[in-house]
């Protein structure tokens, strides 16, 4: 990798197009593709812009979803080998798009070392052949995929089920696997096992005749163990996960999936023990799988491990690169603050520049119902409670990307559809409950938005692509570090904080992303106390005892931790060890039971 950092997916709309923007300077991106009609505009809008022919995949034409996918990740790939190309034929003069790519890159580089010889070089052949195989070196980033694993809805046409094939998530991935990249799909949000042995229909996952992938597979996790189950299912079909992003449970944007107390320091301290018996266990199994397929290779294939979640300076992004021994992090929230490279209307940038820690909070809104990282200034939430107010409380369902409830209706409807609200308060009304609890589930059904169209409004916005009566209302997943960025960035300067050649964070306070991570975790226990608190059964007091004490375990590894990586007599030490303890302090007087 040229650059030891990546930009994860950032909800449907807002890295759709990421790629086009930053791959050409060799920074890997990833872009979901949940929702085809998006994509479709997508296609549409920049082949216009580019004066690129488009025909049109109707929503009716025969597995419109797979062939959208496909032809958007083509015109993708088309596009940034395009710029790419132009790029590297432009002069070595200060302010071209060459320098840029070179410039952009760390300063450990060795390729941009090259290049700052080369350009101190006298004019010449030696020059020219300097320039000749710095342009030779120069390699793209990669244009990934994004599948959220268990959305997966079943379609239906005029009544009839369209088969096992063409539910949403395996369509995507026919997508994908139909298209030219040479690129990594991201899987994420556990285990589909429909999906994962669907992977196996598609040549271009299993080694070509010189043992390359043309698609890898990354698995998103956020422990180890999962991360094996997944990784031996996959291997025993001859299937190999190219690499594992380590995920915070809590310290990240969208979904949140909290672990039971596993904190990450202590997770990538897993990995870094048991990378090598673990490869080698995988690499056993994929072996023998390629056998019995007549596929041989001999050459060990790469497996990188990279992580993900709070990161916020380049000391803790070079700490955690350097001792855990990982490939490279991903850097995702901060880069909403980043117009060149992400999609969020001006509105909502601003609020965003201007928002504190409090405006960020984990809540109930996704119709998944797994936990939500939320902006509590979004216009979406304000259009949610002006619903509400009105009486009519819930979305026009249009897409139905997350359609995952039966309670009222044979086919699956979203629980954040006008629908089902309308049906689950009239079921609440004669449900004879206190109005205390009538309040509260009332709340709780309420909570839920749609993501669906949140998600992509502030791509439409941003581009004016809205059509007519199209929702403006803007839902966006931050994680809770965007806190601390309070300014609108360009390109140049985010990567150059990431690489310590600046810091945008000066003279801001700001926890360690270990310590905010087990700040978030202990919040998260306290609620969950709070809401059993009446009700206590022996299994939910045995898991928030369990959860406790996972949470205390990983308080004693930061104490080693820091006491190991920090001059004790030191400010940042005793920082630390201040900040760590006043946790410890929280978490004690949580009382379970």
């Amino acid at each position: 990798m040229l650059h030891s950092f990546h930009i994860p997916v950032l909800g449907l709309g807002y890295s759709i197009d990421t790629p086009l923007k930053v791959a050409r300077y060799g920074v890997s991106s990833v872009l979901s593709i949940v929702d085809d009609e998006l994509v479709e505009r997508m296609r549409a809008y920049h082949s216009q812009n580019r004066s690129v022919y488009y025909e049109a995949i109707g929503k009716d034409e025969p597995d419109s979803r797979s062939k959208r996918i496909t032809a958007y990740l083509n015109f993708l790939s088309d596009c940034v080998n395009q710029d790419f190309k132009a790029l590297k034929q432009q002069d070595f003069s200060k302010g071209t798009d060459i320098c840029r790519y070179f410039e952009l890159l760390p300063d450990t580089s060795k390729l941009k070392h090259g290049y700052e010889l080369m350009m101190d070089y006298p004019d010449g052949e030696a020059k020219e052949i300097f320039k000749s195989v710095l342009r030779n070196t120069m390699r793209m980033g990669s244009i990934d995929v994004n599948i959220m694993a268990k959305v997966d809805k079943m379609n239906y046409v005029d009544g009839e089920y369209t088969g096992d094939d063409h539910t949403d998530a395996l369509a995507a991935l026919r997508g994908f696997a139909e298209s030219k990249l040479h690129a990594s799909v991201i899987l994420s949000a556990g285990m589909n096992p429909k999906l994962y042995s669907y992977i196996a229909d598609f040549a271009d996952f299993f080694p070509d005749e010189n043992e390359s992938l043309k698609k890898q597979i990354i698995l998103k996790v956020s422990d180890f163990r999962s991360a094996l189950i997944q990784a031996k299912f996959l291997a025993k079909k001859g299937l190999w996960v190219s690499e594992f992003r380590i995920e915070s449970g809590l310290n990240c944007g969208g979904h949140a999936f909290a672990t039971d107390g596993y904190l990450l320091g202590p997770i990538l301290e897993e990995f870094k023990t048991k990378r090598s018996e673990m490869y080698l266990e995988l690499f056993e199994m994929y072996q023998l799988a390629l056998v019995k397929k007549g596929i041989l290779v001999e050459e060990e294939p790469k497996q990188k491990i990279t992580v993900q979640g709070g990161i916020g300076t380049a000391a803790e992004h070079n700490f955690l690169l350097q001792h855990y021994r990982l490939d490279a992090a991903g850097w995702g929230s901060p880069f909403l603050l980043v117009p060149e490279v992400t999609n969020v209307d001006s509105n909502t940038l601003t609020q965003l520049t201007a928002a504190t820690e409090q405006d960020f909070y984990l809540s109930n809104a996704s119709p998944l119902g797994i936990r939500f990282n939320n902006f509590r200034n979004s216009s979406i939430e304000q259009q949610r409670t002006e619903r509400i107010e009105k009486g009519r409380p819930g979305s026009p369902c249009t897409k139905k990307y997350l359609c995952n409830n039966t309670e009222f209706t044979e086919q699956a409807i979203c629980t954040a559809s006008r629908e089902y609200q309308h049906l689950k308060i009239k079921s609440l009304q004669t449900a004879g409950l206190t109005a205390e609890e009538y309040e509260k589930q009332f709340t709780e059904i309420t909570g839920k938005i749609c993501l669906c169209e949140g998600l992509c409004s502030s791509n439409y916005l941003k581009y004016d692509m809205l059509k007519p009566k199209e929702n403006k209302a803007v839902a966006i997943c931050p994680g809770p570090n965007l806190a601390y960025f309070s300014d609108v960035y360009s390109f140049d300067e985010m990567v150059g904080h990431i690489y310590g050649k600046i810091n945008l964070l000066e003279q801001v306070e700001r926890p360690h992303v270990f310590i905010k991570e087990l700040n978030l975790y202990i919040d998260y226990l306290q609620e969950d106390i709070k809401q059993h608190i009446q009700q206590f059964s022996d299994k939910k007091i045995k898991q928030l005892n369990g959860f406790k004490l996972q949470l205390a375990e990983g308080i004693n590894y930061y104490k080693k931790l820091f006491s190991e990586m920090a001059d004790q007599a030191s400010d940042d030490f005793r920082q630390l060890y201040e900040q760590l303890a006043s946790s410890k302090n929280k978490l004690d007087a949580l009382i379970v039971g």
